[in-house]
């Protein structure tokens, strides 16, 4: 057996690819441009039934979606100021996720019942909502080059592909497969990796622009700095925030996936930019956000042939599968979230 460029073996895959496991931390649920107020939408989440209401405040719920009574689906309800009243037999349910009312009793005493709250943000265009047990412990997935400043967004696409979230994701830092379908030169690729915490994975591209044709020599133009910049950070496996292009137009991008009902990855690409003033600046905003949107695409297109058939198995790694084996390894060592696909 082929053995990683450390002489490690490969890990042995218990959570990474795998459907009946999920890592603790925040998934996307829906664009936040997809829930109206006193819209209410119900989803599958990694094996939980949720439905996603918005009160009249304007703030987004997540609930589990079955009514305590009888277990009626309550994404056919409707909203009622913050809460959410069940389509079947009207137990409408408060803010606070409290049944408040049931028209059957009359003004007699209430089940003391309580539908399962889910802790969620909106951030980035998207709702998130945290899969894991008790209050969340961390922040949700953010873009560390631009957390200082306030973003413009645009939700550029939805997207199934027919393997795993995690096997998804590699795409972005597989340097093997830069040089074979993207033609990269190996020269100007050095992935350096770290675990920033244990739930977010970075991965930074140190190399220079190699001078080996005009092409490159009129890219490395471009970097000043003589380093090929980009970088990712993965959280919880299922989000990625990518960076690249030189620093006079850095473009930024979000890819977040969730395991879908039949062990697919459903996704959505984020463009993102710093948001800029004044008439230029609103003018450069959608431009910067448009380029960083085919960038993604262009990056995604060629390779969805193969997450629709894949079957990873990482059994005979070599030293440029040496980015990959880290991220795999950084999985499998992230707290699981007990009750979600188990």
């Amino acid at each position: 057996m082929l053995m990683a460029a450390d002489g490690a073996k490969p890990p042995v895959l218990q959570a990474f690819g795998n459907a009946k496991v999920v890592c603790q931390g925040w998934y996307w649920a829906a664009a936040s441009r997809a829930l109206r107020i006193k819209q209410v939408l119900g989803l599958e989440l990694m094996g939980r039934s949720i439905v996603l209401y918005r009160g009249v405040d304007g703030v987004a719920r997540a609930r589990d979606a079955f009514c305590p009574h009888m277990g009626a689906h309550l994404s056919l309800g409707r909203v009622e100021g913050n809460g959410l009243r069940c389509f079947f037999h009207g137990w409408r349910f408060d803010q606070a996720a409290r049944c408040d009312h049931v028209p059957a009793l009359d003004g007699e005493a209430r089940p003391q019942v309580q539908l399962r709250s889910h802790p969620l943000v909106e951030k980035d265009g998207l709702i998130w909502i945290w899969v894991g047990d008790g209050s969340p412990s961390v922040p949700a997935p953010h873009h560390p080059q631009l957390d200082e400043c306030e973003r413009a967004h645009f939700v550029a696409a939805q997207w199934t592909k027919g393997c795993h979230p995690n096997v998804v994701l590699i795409n972005a830092i597989d340097e093997h497969h830069f040089r074979t379908v993207h033609a990269m030169p190996g020269e100007a690729l050095a992935f350096v990796t770290a675990s920033i915490s244990p739930l977010q994975f970075r991965v930074t591209n140190t190399a220079a622009p190699p001078a080996i044709n005009l092409f490159w020599r009129l890219i490395s133009q471009l970097y000043p700095d003589r380093v090929l910049a980009y970088e990712i950070n993965y959280f919880s496996g299922a989000t990625g925030t990518v960076s690249f292009g030189p620093a006079w137009m850095r473009m930024h991008l979000m890819f977040a996936t969730r395991l879908g009902p039949n062990g697919q990855s459903e996704g959505v690409t984020v463009a993102l930019t710093k948001r800029r003033t004044g008439v230029f600046g609103w003018l450069l905003t959608p431009v910067v956000l448009g380029l960083s949107a085919l960038g993604g695409a262009y990056f995604a297109l060629g390779d969805t042939k193969v997450f629709n058939t894949i079957r990873f198995d990482l059994k005979t790694p070599i030293p440029a599968d040496k980015t990959v084996m880290a991220f795999v390894r950084h999985v499998e060592a992230q707290p699981r979230a007990a009750g979600w696909r188990s």
